[in-house]
This record gives C-alpha cells, sequence and structure tokens, in this order.
C-alpha cells in the first residue's frame, strides 16, 4: 500500500472514491463490523440508562493537577500532559499540539444531558498557549467538541484529520487553509513534525443519518527524535503489527484503554488488546488513555487503569498513567504513582 504526502492545508474535494477505505457512500473497516441486532442494542440501551453501576462514575473529586500557561511555556521539549480523555497537549520542538480537544462539560450534541465530565480541563482553552496543530482521530463527540473547535480556531495554525472529518470543520467555519485531511498511510509534515494518518478499526457518525461519513484514524507523531503513537478509537485488529513494522518503535504510545465492554469487541479494545497493541507497534512504554474522565461504558471507572496495570506487570511492559494536568517527560516518562485509587479510597 503507497504512503500518500499532503502539504498543510490540502483537503480533498467532497467525494472520497479514490479512498480504498470508501464505497456506496461509507467508509469502511478491513473487516465489517458486527451488528448486535435491534434486540440487544435495546437491552444494551437500557441497562446504560437505568442499570449502570453505581462505580462507574468516582463519587468523589478526582485528583487533577492545575496547570498554567506560563508553566507549559517554561517545559523543557519532549513534554506532554494529559487534559482528559483522549486530550493531550504535547510540547516538541517547540511547538504546542493537541490531540482530540474536548473541553465541553459533556461528549454531547447537548447540553443538558449525555456523558458529564469527572473533572474540570486542568487548563482552559483561553489559558493555552499558542497551538501549532491540532490532531483530530474521528468525528465522535467525546473526541470532536464543537465548541472547542470553535474557540480554538483563532490560535491554532493548522489542523489534521481523516477524511471528512476536516469538512466538518470547514463547514463549521474552520478556513479551509488550515485543515488538512488524510487517508490512512498518508502524511503531512507541519513544522518539520512528521504526521502519519495510520489504520485503526472503528466508526464515526454524530447523529442518526452521518454515520461512517468520514474516516477514522490512529496517529503518528515524529520529530525524528522522538516518535509517539495515538490509536484514537479502534479495536483491536492485525493492522498494528503493519504500523509497528513501518513506524516503530515508539517512545510512547497513547492507546485507547477504556470504554470497553464485551458488546463492542470491534470498535474499543479490552485491556489486554490494548497491551497487545502497543506490543505491536513496537512502543517502548505504553499510556492508557480514553479513561478516567467520561461515564461511557458499563465497567467501574477505576477498572482500566487497575487491568492494565496488572497486565502490564505480568508481561514486563513499561507503563505510566499520568495525572490529569501532570507533566510526562515523553522520553524519559515517570511510572505511574496510582492516582486514580484516592478516588477510590475517597469513595470507600
Amino acid at each position: 500500500m503507497s504512503i500518500g504526502l499532503l502539504t498543510c492545508g490540502a483537503h480533498p474535494a467532497a467525494s472520497y472514491d479514490q479512498s480504498p477505505q470508501f464505497g456506496d457512500g461509507r467508509f469502511h473497516n478491513p473487516v465489517a463490523k458486527t451488528s448486535l441486532g435491534f434486540v440487544r442494542t435495546v437491552e444494551v440501551l437500557w441497562r446504560f440508562v437505568f442499570d449502570k453501576p453505581a462505580d462507574a462514575s468516582p463519587q468523589a473529586p478526582i485528583p487533577v493537577q492545575t496547570l498554567t500557561r506560563q508553566a507549559v511555556l517554561d517545559a523543557p521539549d519532549d513534554s506532554l500532559w494529559r487534559l482528559g480523555h483522549s486530550t493531550m497537549l504535547l510540547k516538541l520542538d517547540g511547538h504546542f499540539w493537541l490531540t482530540d480537544p474536548v473541553f465541553s462539560e459533556r461528549a454531547s450534541p447537548m447540553s443538558f444531558m449525555g456523558p458529564k465530565r469527572f473533572h474540570a480541563p486542568p487548563l482552559s482553552i483561553d489559558e493555552l498557549p499558542p497551538i501549532t496543530g491540532v490532531i483530530i482521530s474521528h468525528d465522535h463527540y467525546d473526541h470532536l467538541d464543537h465548541a472547542a473547535v470553535m474557540a480554538l480556531a483563532p490560535k491554532v495554525q493548522h489542523f489534521v484529520t481523516a477524511l471528512g472529518v476536516g469538512d466538518r470543520l470547514i463547514g463549521w467555519g474552520v478556513p479551509a487553509g488550515k485543515v488538512t485531511q488524510l487517508d490512512w498511510w498518508q502524511e503531512t509534515r507541519v513544522e518539520g513534525l512528521k504526521i502519519v494518518a495510520t489504520p485503526a478499526q472503528h466508526f464515526s457518525g454524530r447523529g442518526l443519518s452521518d454515520g461512517n461519513r468520514t474516516l477514522w484514524a490512529s496517529w503518528v507523531i515524529d520529530t525524528g527524535q522522538t516518535r509517539v503513537f495515538f490509536s484514537g478509537d479502534t479495536g483491536y485488529f492485525d493492522g498494528f503489527t503493519r504500523i509497528g513494522e513501518r513506524y516503530g518503535p515508539f517512545d510512547l504510545t497513547m492507546i485507547e484503554t477504556g470504554a470497553y465492554d464485551a458488546d463492542w469487541p470491534d470498535v474499543h479494545m479490552q485491556p489486554e488488546q490494548s497491551l497487545q497493541a502497543h506490543l505491536d507497534v513496537r512502543g517502548k512504554v505504553l499510556m492508557p488513555i480514553h479513561n478516567g474522565t467520561f461515564d461511557l461504558a458499563l465497567h467501574p471507572w477505576t477498572e482500566p487503569f487497575e487491568r492494565i496495570t496488572a497486565l502490564a506487570a505480568m508481561r514486563g511492559a513499561a507503563l505510566t498513567a499520568p495525572q490529569m494536568g501532570e507533566r510526562l517527560d515523553i522520553r524519559k516518562p515517570a511510572p505511574s504513582a496510582h492516582w486514580w485509587r484516592e478516588g477510590r479510597l475517597m469513595e470507600d
């Protein structure tokens, strides 16, 4: 499969017919997603609304390290701060980057209902330093926040997205010249940083009629000295091995470990699979993400941290799980301090 190179500001026309992932008006995974069927879907929705365990959400405030603009400006290169869920702030070669920026109180099309944050962002949009670029994995509400994009647009130089997601941004009023859209295995360069859209096993859509109209992707972020993998949302599949062969090893992998369930194995990984994906892409240190901020599943909110910590110890894999707002040295990340257990003890 060839790798295409797009320059910043490039965006495709309304048709994506040249994409191997596109057909019949929608994007597709290499392996078709298993359908739950109507009855099982209703059962799952019932559990979410009426039978959700109390420990799916923390019963007391979780610890967060509040940040300031000056603190991030003064930080050395190869710094990373987790702001929540899949939102990371990275400082690479003097430039700041955000992944999947979600700052709203709810990951929902409605401000009054839907998954609500367990914690405030450690740093507000107003306090952010100038942002060179934003990388967006797909268009679900817990990864693409309309209010955040609108607030960020004046202070962001570039938005790098999977195919179709950039068209959403342009439709919202983001200048087209700021938007670069990539298909799987295509790459772009911004201020010397190489960014590659790589495959993922997921789906997209923000309403009842737009399912899979935009693409989803994982991402390679490479300064030439520091290499990071960002999984976005994905089920486990053999594409991780190909990513590792082409672009590994990675100093740090940010891999989804949360919001999983036996009823949706195709689109979210169990912790065992998250660890295997990390090994497949040839990661040196695993940072579990997609957890700790929103109630998006039926498992206890601390379970993803506990399971991945135990699994990494069993396999001898290096793992780091920084507190929200804590600075992480990408090249020499500190081991986990098990901060989530503080919240659990406060509940007991």
